[in-house]
């Protein structure tokens, strides 16, 4: 048996415990629970990752005094700087992991809930729904249907509103606890602090994500991206 048949009955029986709460929503719920349930396993990296920031923000003054001493020698700089993070077992990147490992998650819901058959079978996670929308259609399917301010367009709207909101807070969040490894980063990796400075924004991309991916999986990433901000106004206080 696949690791796709395996996820289909995981999330089938899942959606039978919840129905009695959900009903036919209930397949929608198991989805929810499945990302709470990743993200509990994730929970430890992204601590870890939260620790790393705070220490590369207390090596700014260390890194202040070899900016001064090798002002005109960028190539020194940037060995003495790794060599710095080396020394205190602090890596620039660590706050990436958290993220990488949950792409396995996201792209087996993207997969299982864009075919009709999983392991020569009829997938029947493409009859659930979450109200009027089922879980293996996309925004575009549901304004085709009956349009944006129809049953699963209402449905695609209520969720814009909260990656919105989401995302305006972790926006603002984010913006914090990311200028000072910033700066750190591109010392240390030239180029790479750029990309730290732009992750802020990241948050908003996940819009443009709802729209596209099947329901479930947009399911999965606005429960993913609530958790996260939830998860950094915590550990970053």
């Amino acid at each position: 048996m696949s690791v796709f048949s395996v996820f289909v009955h995981l999330v089938e029986r899942f959606a039978d415990v919840l129905e009695p709460l959900f009903h036919a929503s209930a397949a929608a719920a198991a989805i929810i629970l499945f990302t709470a349930l990743v993200r509990l396993l994730v929970h430890p990296l992204s601590r870890a990752a939260a620790r790393g920031q705070k220490a590369r923000a207390a090596l700014q003054p260390r890194i202040a005094e070899l900016r001064g001493k090798h002002a005109r020698d960028p190539e020194k700089l940037q060995r003495a700087v790794l060599e710095l993070h080396a020394e205190e077992k602090v890596s620039p990147l660590s706050g990436c992991l958290p993220s990488l490992l949950q792409a396995p998650a996201f792209l087996l819901l993207c997969y299982v809930f864009s075919h009709s058959t999983i392991g020569g079978e009829t997938n029947g996670l493409l009859t659930h729904r979450l109200l009027d929308a089922p879980l293996g259609d996309r925004w575009t399917d549901a304004l085709a249907a009956g349009g944006m301010f129809g049953g699963a367009g209402l449905v695609y709207l209520a969720l814009f509103a909260v990656v919105a909101a989401v995302a305006t807070f972790g926006y603002r969040l984010a913006r914090r606890t990311t200028a000072a490894s910033a700066a750190t980063v591109e010392q240390g990796t030239p180029g790479l602090g750029a990309v730290v400075k732009v992750m802020p924004f990241l948050s908003f991309f996940t819009l443009v994500t709802v729209a596209v991916v099947p329901l479930a999986a947009a399911l999965y990433v606005v429960t993913s991206t609530a958790w996260s901000v939830v998860e950094r106004a915590v550990l970053y206080r």
